[in-house]
């Protein structure tokens, strides 16, 4: 009798960590790793561990749940404190490479005065010594930037730290925020490959969505211990998935996912756009899932390096389906802007495409992607890894600006010369926005000033910028996206919103405007379709 084979279920949840903590954009590339394991989560498990009170109470109030507050109780204080006496002892080098970039900033500030910069080589911290560049700016300001591929291939990159956690999810749960809540291994029924990201058997793992292959297999292939294979085998069913629903139409078919991820489709090629994606279970709210996705995906675009736009979480798990990636090009060696084409390389993705702002490719069929620069909501940090994105085909055109905000409306009416009018407008308007410490501070060389923190916060356009943009292009449809409110990315934003919040008050009088005068308009929440005409289907 033949083995049965099995799939992998639609609502297996996947975590992506790094020595326990949630892998995101700012934890992984090593040139802000221990920034972030030294400034951020080692206060952070230092604080729970002092006094868990104060954390369980904070976490209570949605208005501090994304600040730097463990969602455990009291009951999980030793457990976290073993974790802390872990990490210190694995992250040895990190403290290493953290205290040598402050000695090298020292160094600039006192030595570097203008004057030949080459002799200071000799006196750069050991610990970097060889991975870094000495500069002046245009203004005689020293500074360094690091050979960043050089990092990659130092001890400060450690794979080993590296591990996937399985569990089942059935419904919108409250997950634990990721900046401030370590994933302990006994608080739920999980298994946790130990695995690098790159590692190719993942791709195996999750192919299996839709190719069934046999128990043994897959447990043979991921290495799984005797005793786990009971709770591995909970993540299967013989139940076949439900279809994937080809578009077949002659024209163009856009699905949005929630937040700011969208499915663009022709009856041949597929374009998705910053993939963060719901899992499978009952719910009453509706949604597109990863059943939704086709089989392959040509071009996967990121607008941006920010943990809602990048998700690790996401990207590892349709890492098989995609054929090429493009991003923006960073700034090259700068801690502030880790390049995402080597941070992509290094886990294991393929076919990077590194896009410049207005550079168009003619990707398939007709089908052409140009990136457009994009401003804001960065905290005016000097970041270039980011793009919005305009997509064209047939003389049809869509532009999805993401969290751009329209604070210099003149760079629009430049972008707008060259490439014409647009039919559709995907648009941010989360216009409140966080101040630079909440996601950079582990990065700052001196904790920032309160006021001078909140006036640089990374929001989205207002009704005034964005009803700008909408006039520049002359657009036929306006969607505001990228809001945060979907219940399956609390555990990446932990927005709230009520009638009063700003971005809904502002998003509803733009969308009002232009419903006024004939244009689409509506704030997008967790499911649309369209085709190219602009006939909206549901």
């Amino acid at each position: 009798m033949a083995t049965p084979k099995i799939y992998l279920k639609n609502n297996v949840q996947v975590e992506p960590l790094i020595s326990n903590w949630y892998a995101w954009h700012h934890i992984i590339p090593p040139i802000l790793t221990g920034f972030n394991v030294v400034n951020r989560y080692i206060p952070i498990m230092e604080s729970y561990i002092n006094d868990p009170s104060i954390h369980e109470t904070a976490v209570k109030d949605p208005a501090f749940r994304g600040g730097p507050f463990i969602d455990l109780d009291k009951k999980h204080v030793d457990e976290v404190a073993a974790l802390l006496e872990n990490t210190k002892k694995m992250a040895a080098p990190l403290f290493e490479f953290t205290d040598a970039v402050k000695e090298l900033d020292k160094l600039l500030k006192k030595k570097a005065t203008g004057h030949l910069m080459q002799p200071l080589y000799k006196e750069v911290p050991s610990a970097i010594r060889g991975y870094v560049e000495l500069y002046y700016d245009r203004h005689h300001r020293p500074d360094f930037r690091f050979y960043e591929p050089l990092i990659y291939a130092s001890p400060y990159y450690v794979e080993d730290f590296q591990t996937v956690k399985l569990s089942l999810i059935n419904k919108d749960a409250d997950r634990p925020f990721i900046f401030s809540t370590p994933r302990l291994s006994n608080l739920e029924a999980a298994l946790e490959l130990k695995l690098p990201f790159k590692s190719k058997e993942i791709d195996e793992l999750f192919k299996m969505k839709r190719e069934p292959q046999t128990f043994e297999y897959i447990t043979e292939l991921l290495n799984i211990d005797k005793n786990d294979e009971a709770l591995f085998k909970d993540l299967f069913t013989t139940e076949e998935p439900k279809k994937y629903e080809k578009y077949t139409g002659d024209s163009m078919r856009i699905r949005y996912f929630g937040h700011a991820c969208i499915l663009i489709e022709t009856k041949e090629h597929s374009i998705v756009l910053d993939p963060v994606l719901s899992y499978t279970y009952e719910s009453d709210v509706s949604r597109f899932t990863y059943d939704d996705l086709p089989d392959e995906i040509d071009y996967v675009l990121i607008t941006h390096g920010h943990h809602d736009h990048i998700l690790m979480e996401t990207m590892l798990q349709i890492r098989h389906k995609v054929k090429n990636i493009v991003v923006g090009k960073s700034i090259g060696g700068a801690i502030q802007d880790p390049s995402l084409n080597l941070l992509l390389r290094n886990l294991g993705f393929e076919n990077i495409i590194e896009l410049e702002e207005l550079q168009t490719i003619s990707a398939i069929d007709g089908i052409k992607i140009t990136g457009i620069p994009f401003i804001g909501e960065h905290h005016d940090i000097h970041i270039n890894s980011k793009l919005s994105y305009h997509v064209e085909l047939d003389g049809y055109s869509l532009l999805a600006v993401a969290d751009s905000c329209n604070q210099s409306p003149e760079l629009y009416e430049h972008v707008h010369e060259i490439i014409g009018d647009v039919d559709v407008l995907f648009m941010g308007m989360e216009c409140d926005g966080a101040p630079a410490s909440w996601v950079y501070g582990p990065i700052f060389t001196t904790k920032q000033e309160r006021e001078k923190d909140f006036s640089r916060r990374g929001r989205g356009s207002n009704y005034e910028e964005g009803i700008k943009m909408v006039n520049c292009f002359n657009v036929k449809e306006v969607y505001v996206y990228a809001m945060g409110e979907e219940p399956w990315v609390r555990h990446i934003l932990d927005v709230e919103y009520t009638d009063e919040s700003n971005p809904i008050v502002q998003s509803n009088m733009l969308i009002e405007d232009c419903r006024n005068r004939g244009i689409v308009a509506e704030r997008l929440f967790a499911e649309k379709e369209l085709f190219k005409q602009g006939v909206l289907l549901y």
